[in-house]
């Protein structure tokens, strides 16, 4: 791997395809043992997730039910703390253990308020399983993740879902902002 150029940002190599696989296997795998027979709704949370819930279907190989759902809680490298259901599920989550598939976990916000926006709509049970998780970054300390692929530092990453500006998702592998690169952007944007 080497470095990439995204939106006018230089980012460097982070995690392979093939380091990330079995982090994403091990979840799977956590999945099924716990709602494997309970006929659980996989809501898959669009547009970060998509590689992320591509990659849990085939490993899961069942016919499970799967919808898509899109929020907009962030512009830019940060969230706004303001959540907006821009799509919601197209199947009803009404007595279903539900399964949430997001890519990445930073502060925990959309995450909390999806979790209570699907028990106020009769979800029997919520479920989160990240590919990706930030630890450090979370603001709410009361949010569980029940699967969580691998904990990474809080840095900048592009990649396998994740995206800069909208760029960068369809990369399979991860990146990592290069902090000069960062520096010269926010730099010459003051001036």
């Amino acid at each position: 791997m080497k470095s990439i150029e995204v939106d006018g940002l230089t980012f460097k190599p982070y995690l392979s395809q093939e380091e990330l696989h079995p982090h994403i296997a091990r979840v799977a795998k956590e999945i099924i043992a716990d709602v494997g027979d309970r006929d659980p709704l996989f809501v898959c949370i669009l547009n970060g997730a998509f590689m992320f819930g591509s990659d849990i279907a085939h490993l899961l190989d069942k016919p499970y039910e799967m919808t898509f759902a899109k929020y907009s809680s962030y512009s830019g490298m940060h969230s706004t703390g303001r959540l907006t259901e821009v799509m919601a599920p197209q199947i009803d989550v009404m007595g279903r253990v539900v399964v949430v598939l997001e890519d990445l976990v930073d502060t925990g916000f959309t995450l909390t308020e999806i979790k209570k926006l699907y028990l106020s709509r009769g979800a029997e049970e919520v479920r989160i399983a990240v590919m990706l998780d930030k630890p450090n970054a979370h603001k709410d300390a009361s949010l569980v993740l029940d699967y969580v692929g691998k904990e990474i530092p809080d840095d900048f990453i592009v990649g396998h879902g994740l995206d800069y500006n909208g760029f960068g998702r369809m990369l399979n592998d991860i990146f990592v902002v290069d902090e000069e690169s960062l520096r010269k952007k926010n730099q010459s944007l003051n001036i």
